[in-house]
């Protein structure tokens, strides 16, 4: 398998092919402004690997895959089961002190959890655990 690319901001990896469509939603969705105007920051931090031969592999399989040097706090991975939602919804996975720990995102949501877990103002459980039922992070009270 091929080692993911050196990233200097946040890695997403497409490892979901099941629609251009969807796919095309995600990477608009990663350029949508929230509340706080984090994306124009952010988008300039993200750095999109959209290459088959990362087709359907899993957390794990990625995770030993980052490159040595890659010191973001956290992986977010584009699967099928995040294309073929309405809600888009992305697997975000730690890479500090739950190594492993997943739950899932909205993309409205990325760029808060992105900035606070790189300025270590908040932890990744905080995030995973206020996903809703279904394991999904909306924000804070919007369930």
């Amino acid at each position: 398998m091929t080692v993911l690319p050196e990233a200097c901001g946040l890695l997403v990896v497409r490892t979901g092919f099941s629609g251009q469509d969807a796919w095309q939603a995600v990477r608009a969705a990663l350029g949508v402004t929230d509340e706080e105007s984090f994306v124009e920051e952010f988008q300039d931090e993200v750095e999109v690997v959209d290459d088959p031969a990362y087709t359907d592999l899993t957390s794990d399989q990625l995770l030993a895959l980052l490159p040595g040097g890659y010191t973001n706090p956290i992986l977010v991975v584009v699967d099928n089961a995040a294309l073929e939602s309405a809600e888009l919804p992305l697997l975000v996975v730690d890479l500090a002190d739950e190594r492993g720990r997943t739950f899932r995102v909205i993309p409205a949501e990325l760029p808060s959890i992105q900035i606070n877990l790189s300025i270590a103002n908040m932890d990744f459980f905080e995030f995973a655990d206020s996903a809703d039922a279904d394991g999904v992070f909306r924000g804070f009270g919007a369930s």
